[in-house]
């Protein structure tokens, strides 16, 4: 039986994820039985497995307040919402439109200003809610979206200790931005401006001005290993005007001089992920990338990355199926040309890097395709994206990077890395 790569079976699974669950159920996570059918730690977020979660649980847990974990840096949070339109370029997906970007910006704050923040708007959280199943059961839209954060909506800046670094982050296929706050407030807790981006009719619904809910227009399009590169190749396009917006000569939004022109990174989960090693190929202003479980389908090129640095950050390989395949990490470790590490997780699957593991633990999700629990899931996530950060683009060694960690035994170095 022909292999199923591990792009082919994000493709699928992250489309099913974008329609109703009655039709999601095709990409349960208990179908991991071959390559015809979606596999692997790409569907641990699909609806779960039967038993997953107690059907007589007594917990009532559309009363639970959701809630992110507080960031380990010492500065508060901040954060503004762009919406940006590239009118020199077409969207690729609706022809018709100019190119648009949602952007939640977040970066070191004044203690006390500012106001509360939303995690997502309430037709977003509605319209993801009606992709997962099992989990739309046990909480509801308004709870979803209520999500208790960390950032303060136009917070006063915190200009002394700037300019700061800045790091791109952008969201697995059909996911919204808002998928990885918990990544973005760690960060800019410790220093950095994070541009958390959701790119048009690439997701089940993000919101846009106007009251638009633009939904996966791409996902009729993307069927195939080409289709996908279409999205990673994409999205190298987007981060540069995102780039120029923010870093340009003509620069003008309201926190572009708190960035450090010379210090700008990325890093993206699942299509997010390969968005970013083609965002380098591409550009030479992103100095270090991470891609968190994606498959390259945008090949960097033979000749590597000009040196600069990139880590793999993967999830539990034991996780997937016997004839389940990805050739691109190893194709990928041999280009790269620069530091580069390529690490696992043990017990994570594919949606472990994301929020969703934190939220999942606190209504008793359980999902037997990424037992790795919330609370440890985004502690490895936070400790090894922001040690990578803090030694690419600030220039302090982390010695997390020197081999298997004591603290960190789920975290395994591959490939000599």
């Amino acid at each position: 039986m022909k292999k199923l790569t591990r792009g082919l079976a994000t493709a699928i699974v992250t489309m099913a994820l974008a329609v109703p669950a009655t039709l999601a159920g095709t990409a349960s996570a208990d179908q991991r039985t071959s390559g015809t059918t979606p596999a692997g730690r790409h569907a641990s977020f699909a609806p779960p497995a039967p038993g997953a979660r107690p059907a007589d649980s007594a917990k009532d847990t559309k009363s639970v307040q959701l809630t992110l974990p507080r960031p380990t840096g010492r500065l508060a949070v901040g954060r503004d919402t762009l919406h940006l339109v590239d009118k020199h370029r077409k969207d690729p997906w609706v022809p018709t439109a100019d190119r648009e970007l949602m952007v939640s910006l977040y970066y070191p704050a004044k203690s006390g200003t500012g106001d509360p923040t939303t995690y997502m708007t309430a037709p977003e959280a509605k319209a993801l809610l009606a992709a997962t199943g099992e989990f739309s059961k046990l909480v509801t839209a308004q709870q979803l979206s209520a999500t208790r954060t960390n950032a303060r909506e136009d917070a006063r800046p915190l200009r002394s200790g700037g300019p700061y670094p800045l790091v791109v982050l952008s969201p697995g296929y059909t996911m919204q931005r808002s998928t990885l706050t918990v990544l973005a407030e760690e960060l800019a807790s410790r220093g950095y401006v994070v541009a958390a981006v959701d790119h048009a009719y690439e997701s089940g619904g993000s919101s846009f001005p106007g009251g638009r809910l633009l939904d996966c227009v791409s996902c009729g399009q993307t069927g195939s290993v080409q289709g996908m590169r279409r999205v990673s190749d994409g999205r190298a396009k987007d981060v540069s005007f995102l780039l120029d917006q923010l870093t340009g000569p003509k620069a003008t939004k309201r926190l572009s001089s708190l960035i450090d022109r010379k210090r700008i990174g990325m890093a993206g989960h699942s299509i997010g992920g390969s968005g970013t090693a083609a965002t380098m190929a591409a550009d030479a202003r992103v100095r270090a990338g991470v891609n968190m479980d994606g498959t390259f389908f945008s090949p960097i090129p033979d000749t590597g990355l000009s040196g600069r640095p990139f880590l793999m950050l993967g999830g539990d390989p034991a996780l997937l199926p016997p004839d389940f395949e990805d050739t691109s990490w190893e194709d990928t470790w041999q280009r790269l040309d620069g530091w580069k590490r390529w690490l696992t997780v043990s017990k994570a699957g594919h949606f472990s890097f994301t929020d969703w593991p934190v939220l999942a633990d606190q209504v008793d999700y359980q999902d037997p395709g990424a037992p790795l629990s919330g609370t440890r899931s985004q502690q490895i996530t936070r400790s090894y994206v922001g040690a990578f950060f803090a030694q690419h683009l600030r220039g302090v060694p982390q010695p997390l990077f020197d081999g298997p960690s004591p603290a960190n035994p789920e975290v395994v170095f591959h490939q000599g890395g």
